[in-house]
């Protein structure tokens, strides 16, 4: 079970890894969803990197990001191709062996008895760096992998998020950061002022600017973090306040 400390800040580094997400061929949804499910679990998610299907550009990400964060996940290049090297790049940057984990093993046996057997290619997913425990994956068999702070996990959205699922509870982390959003016809540079020293005057507080032109026009939408929802109310109560006072008409949720 995961532990909360409420006052410790505890943070997240996620790697995503693959040519096709460089090329543009594909669109990642991943740091989204994945930092979404570390804010519920109390963790801030503080970098997100992009590497190519490198060995060595995977190995310098990862000795440099799970130095710096509390976790770190990776996503992709752990399929069954020529190409999915992440288990390799990993286990050289940690300076371990890769070894057939004989839980993943028997768990793909079982899994593809139906659908074709154990091929060599199929066995190269239950492939992990010596010493790693195993990620449940319930979608598709092949397990993601859990090395001391790393959770190494699969690419496609949709088997991150049962791997995410399979992991919810177990991290420690901090409080879980609470959010509320307006939105306004104003522009941001007119209330910079006002916005800072909103934030200052609530401790615990962090008021984020997001500009946009629509309809010939320029607005913004105000996103308030906290971990105290009382802080939170607070501090939204405040930035709605003086926003209408400066004649600024707000819509809660944002426009």
């Amino acid at each position: 079970m995961s532990t909360v400390t409420s006052d410790r800040i505890w943070t997240a580094a996620l790697i995503v890894i693959g040519d096709e997400i460089l090329s543009g061929r594909t669109q990642d949804k991943n740091v989204a969803q994945i930092a979404s499910w570390l804010n519920v679990q109390g963790i801030r998610l503080r970098e997100v990197r992009v590497v190519a299907d490198d060995a060595a550009a995977i190995g310098e990400a990862v000795n440099i990001l799970r130095a710096r964060s509390d976790y770190l996940f990776t996503t992709g290049g752990i399929g069954p191709t020529h190409d999915d090297i992440t288990v390799d790049a990993i286990a050289a940057a940690l300076g371990v062996d890769v070894i057939v984990h004989p839980e993943a093993e028997a768990v793909l046996e079982r899994y593809y008895r139906e659908r074709g057997g154990l091929t060599e290619a199929r066995l190269r997913m239950a492939r992990v760096p010596r010493g790693s425990s195993l990620i449940p994956n319930r979608m598709s068999g092949a397990p993601g992998i859990r090395f001391e702070n790393i959770f190494i996990m699969a690419g496609v959205p949709h088997i991150t998020a049962g791997m995410l699922d399979a992991l919810t509870g177990t991290l420690e982390g901090g409080a879980p950061l609470l959010s509320g959003q307006v939105g306004s016809w104003v522009a941001e540079s007119e209330i910079a002022d006002f916005l800072a020293s909103t934030e200052r005057a609530h401790a615990g507080s962090q008021i984020g600017s997001y500009p946009f032109f629509r309809e010939g026009r320029v607005g913004a939408n105000f996103v308030v973090r906290a971990t105290q929802q009382n802080v939170l109310d607070s501090c939204m109560d405040a930035l709605v306040a003086g926003l209408e006072e400066r004649g600024w008409p707000v819509t809660r949720g944002g426009i």
